[in-house]
C-alpha cells in the first residue's frame, strides 16, 4: 500500500471492484442468514439467490461483522504499510456494523478513525471515495475524515420499493412505522434522513413512483457537478431506463454508476427496488 492513510468500508458500499482496487479500499463483508446458513455478502450469496429466497418467503436476516473480523482487517491493512486507517460504515441506525468497528479500533496496531456516515449503498461508497481521494493526495487522517463527512452531508438517497413489507419485517423503516397501515396499499418512495429510512411520499402506481423518483433526483442535482448512482434489485431494465433519463436531464453529471444492490440491502427492500443517490462533488 503506497499511502499512509488507508480506507476501510463495508460491503454495503457496493463500490465497483476496480474502483476499490485503484484506491486501495478494503471492504469488510456483512452476513446474510438464509435459513440456518450464514453467508458472506459479495462472495457466498448472489442477489439472484436472495431474490429467489425472498419470493419463496424463506426466512432471511442479516448480521453485522464481528469485532474480531474488523480487528483482523485492521491488522492486515496495517501490515500492508498503513500508519492510520479511516473506517467508514453504513448508518448506525440501520446496523451494528459501526459499533463492531469501534470495538475493534481500540485494539488496532495503528490509529483508526471510525465514522458513522449515516449512509448506505453508493451514498456510503461516495463517502469512501472522497476519503480515498483525500488520502491519495497525501492527506492526513483528519483530512480524509473531513472529506468523507463533507460528502455525506451533501449526499441524498431516494428509493422506490414495490412494498414496505420487507422493511417492516426487518424493523428498518424508522419514522415511517406509523404510516404502515396506509402505505402498504400504495407505492412508497423513501429517503435516507438522519441515518434512518423514512417514508417520503406515497404514490398510486409504480410508473408514477418511478417518474417521481427521477424528478427528485434531477431536482436535487440541479446544475451542480454531481455523481449519481442508480441501484436496483432484480430490476435491471428499470435501472437502465432511469439512468438514461438522468443522463439527459442532469447537466452537471460527472460520474454515473448503475449497479444491483447486494444481498444485505436486498434482504430488507425486496425485489423491484430502484434507488437514486445524488452526491455533489
Amino acid at each position: 500500500m503506497s499511502r499512509h492513510v488507508a480506507i476501510v468500508t463495508d460491503s454495503t458500499a457496493y463500490l465497483p471492484p476496480r474502483t476499490m482496487e485503484r484506491h486501495g479500499i478494503t471492504a469488510v463483508p456483512l452476513t446474510v442468514v438464509l435459513g440456518n446458513r450464514a453467508l458472506e455478502e459479495g462472495t457466498e450469496i448472489s442477489t439472484r439467490s436472495l431474490a429467489q429466497a425472498l419470493q419463496k418467503k424463506r426466512p432471511v436476516t442479516t448480521s453485522r461483522p464481528s469485532p474480531e473480523v474488523f480487528a483482523e482487517t485492521y491488522r492486515r491493512v496495517a501490515e500492508s504499510g498503513a500508519t492510520g486507517i479511516v473506517s467508514l460504515h453504513l448508518s448506525a441506525e440501520l446496523s451494528g456494523t459501526f459499533d463492531a468497528a469501534v470495538v475493534a479500533a481500540r485494539q488496532a496496531p495503528v490509529p483508526v478513525r471510525v465514522v458513522d456516515t449515516g449512509m448506505v449503498a453508493m451514498a456510503l461508497g461516495f463517502c469512501a471515495l472522497a476519503a480515498a481521494e483525500a488520502a491519495d493526495a497525501g492527506g492526513t487522517l483528519d483530512e480524509a475524515v473531513t472529506a468523507a463527512e463533507k460528502r455525506a452531508a451533501g449526499t441524498s438517497a431516494y428509493f422506490y420499493v414495490d412494498t414496505l413489507d420487507y422493511l417492516r419485517r426487518g424493523g428498518r423503516i424508522g419514522a415511517a412505522q406509523a404510516l404502515l397501515g396506509s402505505a402498504l396499499a400504495v407505492k412508497p418512495l423513501l429517503q435516507l434522513d438522519g441515518g434512518r429510512i423514512d417514508l417520503l411520499e406515497k404514490v398510486r402506481t409504480a410508473s408514477r413512483a418511478i417518474a417521481r423518483l427521477e424528478e427528485l433526483a434531477a431536482e436535487r442535482a440541479g446544475d451542480a457537478e454531481v455523481d449519481i448512482a442508480v441501484h436496483h434489485l432484480a430490476a435491471p431494465d428499470r435501472a437502465a431506463a432511469l439512468a438514461d433519463r438522468l443522463r439527459a436531464r442532469v447537466p452537471g453529471l460527472a460520474d454515473l454508476h448503475v449497479s444491483e444492490v447486494g444481498a444485505v440491502i436486498g434482504a430488507h427492500t425486496g425485489p423491484g427496488l430502484l434507488g437514486a443517490v445524488v452526491s455533489p462533488r
